[in-house]
């Protein structure tokens, strides 16, 4: 007679007939993109961050086997976006087109509705990018030196046209007042799209603008680039100085754009949603595309990304206090 199995065993047989898992597999974690992946971009559509976003949702999409779905959601200093990845569920499936306006909101606004260093987690930088100075075709200036020395002979009749107030366009066109010692009217747009109609139909005789929307308008000589703002000229208007070589000393602004997930994503999903990212940022027809927009890519760490923003909050901070600039 065959005696009956010990309770140990039973136990055993009983948890696999129910179709337990063994103890190695307890703490497996579902598959990771379980769904399409949303990235929510704080700009309208059509600007650089739009282009950026779209060319590496696509490849990541193809990378991770699902589609990275991009979701406008413009706003000043990129709050209402910022705030939805923040508050969102942290697995992955909700990402922020994070830029240096992250960085720039904290000085610019007394309180926000996140902590842009504490509420998110560092996926990878996309790349880095300068802002143009640009005239309509047909404007009475030639050169930065004009735009100036018509702006300090007139104080308040130079129109200025950037994006949203918060962005780095805005904040840069004020800090370029300042750092030129210039009286200027500074507008602000709702996107890229609608600064360049307002150039164009001379609403605005200077535009603040990144360089991707607006390359093709100089090739096809319907905008001109009186400079760039970063210290060194840009490779896709190779002939057009630098703010500073064009007599404006002491001007520097360059901007970037990156990937960040809400804080508590998993660290095998954070490390899952790098790889994607510097793949794309890594393919040629994402490098082609971004460099023709004036856009030097790079990808980066998670941790390279978490020392940037903190690097640029402290920089932007300083940046508006020394133009004056008081908090909303």
């Amino acid at each position: 007679m065959v005696s009956s199995s010990p309770p140990r065993r039973r136990a055993v047989l009983a948890a696999l007939a129910a179709g337990a898992v063994l103890p190695g597999a307890l703490h497996a974690q579902p598959r990771f993109p379980e769904r399409a992946i949303t990235l929510l971009v704080p700009f309208a559509p059509g600007g650089i961050a739009d282009l950026t976003a779209r060319a590496v949702a696509e490849h990541m999409g193809r990378t991770l086997g699902q589609p990275v779905v991009v979701e406008n959601k413009p706003s000043a200093g990129s709050i209402v976006a910022s705030q939805a990845v923040a508050t969102a569920r942290p697995d992955g499936h909700t990402l922020l087109l994070m830029s240096n306006a992250n960085a720039v909101s904290v000085g610019l606004f007394r309180k926000l509705p996140y902590d842009p260093v504490k509420d998110f987690a560092p996926v990878s930088t996309l790349g880095y990018f300068d802002i143009g100075l640009f005239v309509a075709g047909p404007s009475r200036f030639a050169t930065l030196k004009d735009a100036v020395a018509f702006a300090r002979a007139n104080p308040g009749r130079l129109n200025v046209g950037t994006i949203a107030p918060g962005s780095t366009q805005h904040l840069s066109a004020k800090l370029f007042e300042t750092v030129a010692g210039i009286d200027a009217l500074v507008v602000p747009y709702k996107g890229s799209p609608a600064v360049l109609t307002a150039l164009r139909a001379g609403e605005i005789d200077l535009a603040f603008e990144v360089l991707g929307p607006m390359v093709p308008q100089v090739a096809a000589g319907v905008v001109r680039a009186l400079a760039v703002s970063s210290d060194r000229r840009n490779p896709a208007l190779p002939d057009v100085p630098t703010v500073q070589q064009a007599g404006v000393a002491g001007y520097n602004v360059a901007s970037w754009n990156a990937i960040a997930a809400p804080a508590g994503t998993p660290p095998e999903v954070i490390a899952l949603l790098n790889r994607a990212v510097r793949e794309a940022v890594a393919a040629p027809a994402v490098q082609d595309k971004l460099g023709r927009a004036g856009m030097r890519v790079q990808g980066s760490s998670p941790a390279e990304l978490q020392a940037l923003l903190a690097g640029e909050i402290k920089r932007w901070g300083e940046v508006i206090r020394a133009a004056k600039i008081e908090p909303e």
